[in-house]
Formats: structure tokens, sequence, C-alpha cells
């Protein structure tokens, strides 16, 4: 997926591409555990769409959920389902981060066998 260390650097539009596909796997990754947690609030806490879609964002993107759970079974899920977005959350970033970090090591490596 990404080139050794004793490949020449991307060119700028091969970077951006893949900052791109990046991004475009990040934002799947975002779709998919938004509509998994939506179903989950909706048909396990018994929330509305709109108040499902509220708690599930509002987890995914770090902020903590919004509507209190009174069901053991939607407690239960607003927990792994909590603890799955921190995973997401960690997971997004450094997939986005990846190719920035890779060129800049890339780079100072090549300055190195010069």
């Amino acid at each position: 997926m990404y080139e050794r260390h004793s490949a020449h650097l991307l060119t700028r539009t091969q970077f951006v591409l893949r900052l791109i596909k990046h991004g475009l796997i990040v934002s799947s990754l975002i779709g998919v555990s938004l509509l998994a947690g939506m179903a989950g609030y909706r048909y396990i806490a018994g929330l509305s769409w709109i108040d499902a879609f509220l708690n599930a964002a509002m987890l995914l993107g770090g902020m903590g959920p919004v509507d209190a759970m009174h069901t053991d079974a939607a407690k239960l899920f607003a927990g792994f389902y909590s603890l799955y977005c921190g995973v997401v959350f960690i997971a997004s970033a450094g997939i986005l981060v990846a190719p920035v970090a890779h060129r800049v090591l890339h780079k100072l490596h090549m300055d190195d066998k010069r």
C-alpha cells in the first residue's frame, strides 16, 4: 500500500489521491458505524430516528450520549456502542494521519541517504 523506503517519493497528485482514498475509508467506517448506532438506539433503546441519530453522532464525535437509557438491554447497548465509538474515533484519526506521517518519514529518510 505504501512505497518502500528505497522508492521515490510520490508526486503531489498521487499523494492527494492517497489522502482522498484514506478519507473515503474513514467516511465509510463512520457512516456504517453511525447507521449501526442509529439502528441499535432505535430498536433496542426505543428512541425515535432523530434521537437515535443524535445519540450515535454524539458518541462517534467523542462528546457522549444525550438520552438516558431505561432498560438493561439499552444500557448494555449504549455501553458497548460507546466503547466501540472510542475505538473508531482513534482508528479514524490514525487512518487519516498515516499518509502524512508516512510521507514525512519517507522524506526524512531520503534526506539521510544523500
